[in-house]
């Protein structure tokens, strides 16, 4: 014989099974009303939202050619500012730079390393300071163009700009889309790039 059903142990059993429910919706609700916000989105570097399509230049590179800017679309580009001196954080920055292209492997052909010139005082000794990182173009001028160029890069006001001391991310659109400060753990900037990599259908 069947034993008769409880109505109010059923009632609770409902009424437990909708709190299960309930619980992470009032949880992340209190959450947010109390302010707090996830610490990382997963990125390592700053983005720059919304991504900001750069200008083109003509500018000139070291060897004396003379190139368009635009001419860099179509690969993932990392840039980076720094007087012709490039002191130890523009080598800092120029060495990172190279270790994170050549970390991603067969993907390295699809990436692009950009060094632009600020201040060409000292370019003999730069000549002799890039051969260090073969394949990295190197931009020295016009100063009109170069300063044109470094203002296209200028982050919005609370963020710091380290006198441009910085490496940025280009997307293949020519898009400026991240930024990493002077300081950043190169093994963050690599996995970045190598998410990106693999994600992106362009470049």
């Amino acid at each position: 014989m069947k034993e008769p059903v409880n109505p109010s142990r059923s009632r609770r059993r409902v009424l437990l099974i909708a709190a299960l429910f309930a619980l992470p919706v009032i949880v992340s609700y209190a959450l947010y009303l109390g302010g707090w916000r996830p610490a990382s989105t997963g990125n390592h570097g700053e983005l720059v939202q919304p991504a900001r399509p750069l200008a083109d230049a003509a500018v000139v590179l070291l060897d004396g050619k003379p190139m368009r800017f635009s001419e860099l679309r179509g690969k993932w580009t990392l840039v980076t500012f720094s007087s012709a001196e490039c002191l130890k954080p523009c080598e800092r920055n120029l060495t990172n730079m190279r270790q994170v292209i050549a970390a991603q492997g067969k993907d390295a052909e699809r990436v692009q390393s950009v060094l632009v010139v600020t201040d060409g005082k000292a370019l003999d000794w730069l000549r002799y300071a890039v051969k260090d990182y073969p394949g990295m173009r190197v931009i020295t001028g016009p100063a009109d163009s170069v300063a044109a160029l470094a203002r296209e890069f200028t982050l919005p006001a609370g963020n710091p700009l380290d006198n441009l001391n910085r490496v940025y991310l280009v997307d293949p659109l020519g898009n400026l889309m991240m930024s990493y400060p002077a300081d950043a753990d190169p093994s963050g900037m690599r996995k970045d790039l190598a998410r990106l990599l693999r994600v992106s259908q362009i470049g």
